[in-house]
């Protein structure tokens, strides 16, 4: 005792003493702080509605009234489409010839006019182009084409690292759809936005690991795994596969898709989600939830199959957001990228039509 006492009066040795323990308590306070706030989600984007979400609904809008033309023909609206697709060439040939391609594969030439809308809602502020298509003018040799992307964020270094990285995990993502029926290219449609933001949010994991080793960024704190799903949700989509009188049921055969193999369920369930070797989870939560508020939406009314805007806002905000309503705004956490605000469903929608990796992950028509 008289030892501690001659060391406490020594000043220098008092002083450090108070200093550890006031650090220890702030840690303390900043910790539990953090605790309450993860479980009370004040951490979550509440998220935004997009900047554009009144020409998504236009787009719809104009969708609807196509389909329910009787008068509509295939023959003319191929002939549209090329036109569309001429005028496109003489500013981004690059994506004119990526279009053309995609519809030489599916055929289909309503899927073809929803990605040369997802390029025209992308250059809605070019005067030039949008007066183009309305009058039908193609320049002949007195436009200097852009060899760039239209879509800008699929110009910057990222995407092309996002690109390599997610080649290796496509047999995993089909072995998902398969066992789901959710789209391959819907399943990378999420993946897209949650990289996205981890790429340019934390930008020293970026540049030290992520764009070195082409890999895909695993969460493992406030977001789990490489489609960022939270603890609770996964929590609820369990429950969900197994409840009938939930809303999100999707039948016998999708009961024991996420069933674990022991009892310590919290931590069987974090390893399988933070699991860098195998992303299998990942992406099997994440068209689950995606196939189960398309579920959802269907029993009460409103078939949002195609729209992977709406799926994927969803599908970020979480099941609380998920009400089946006649017109559903685009939006979702907010994605800064070089300096540009995207939300969630955005991006998500700007890659599904813009046909990149179609190759790897090809348009898959009336898949559910």
């Amino acid at each position: 005792m008289k030892f501690l006492n001659r060391m406490y009066a020594n000043k220098f040795i008092r002083y450090s003493f108070i200093v550890l323990v006031l650090l220890f308590a702030i840690e303390g306070f900043i910790l539990t702080a953090s605790f309450f706030a993860i479980k009370l989600h004040l951490f979550n984007d509440p998220g935004a509605v997009d900047y554009n979400d009144r020409y998504f609904q236009d787009i719809q809008k104009t969708e609807l009234l196509s389909k329910n033309d009787t008068c509509n023909n295939p023959i003319s609206s191929v002939f549209e489409f090329y036109q569309q697709l001429n005028i496109l060439n003489s500013y981004f040939p690059y994506n004119a010839i990526k279009l053309h391609s995609c519809f030489l594969e599916h055929k289909d030439v309503n899927l073809s006019q929803r990605m040369f809308q997802a390029i025209q809602l992308e250059l809605i502020d070019s005067t030039e182009f949008i007066n183009d298509l309305k009058n039908g003018n193609v320049a002949l040799g007195s436009r200097i084409a852009s060899d760039k992307n239209a879509f800008s964020w699929m110009n910057i270094l990222e995407w092309e690292d996002f690109k390599i990285a997610v080649a290796k995990d496509s047999l995993i993502i089909d072995s998902v759809s398969r066992a789901t029926r959710v789209e391959p290219r819907l399943i990378v449609s999420v993946l897209l936005g949650e990289q996205m933001r981890l790429f340019n949010s934390s930008r020293e994991t970026y540049k030290k690991v992520i764009n070195p080793l082409k890999i895909l960024s695993v969460e493992s704190k406030f977001s789990l795994g490489v489609t960022g799903i939270k603890e609770e949700t996964a929590k609820r989509t369990e429950r969900f596969i197994k409840d009938t009188s939930s809303v999100f049921y999707l039948g016998k055969e999708f009961e024991h898709l996420l069933d674990f193999s022991t009892q310590d369920t919290a931590n069987e369930r974090f390893s399988r989600l933070v699991n860098y070797k195998n992303h299998y989870y990942s992406y099997m939560y994440a068209a689950l939830i995606i196939r189960q508020i398309r579920q959802q939406w269907l029993d009460a009314g409103y078939d949002i199959s195609n729209r992977p805007e709406i799926l994927a806002t969803l599908f970020n905000l979480g099941y609380a957001v998920s009400i089946p309503k006649p017109n559903p705004s685009v939006g979702g956490s907010r994605i800064i990228v070089h300096d540009k605000m995207y939300t969630f469903g955005s991006l998500a929608y700007q890659f599904y039509y813009s046909g990149e990796l179609n190759q790897l992950f090809p348009y898959k028509i009336n898949y559910w």
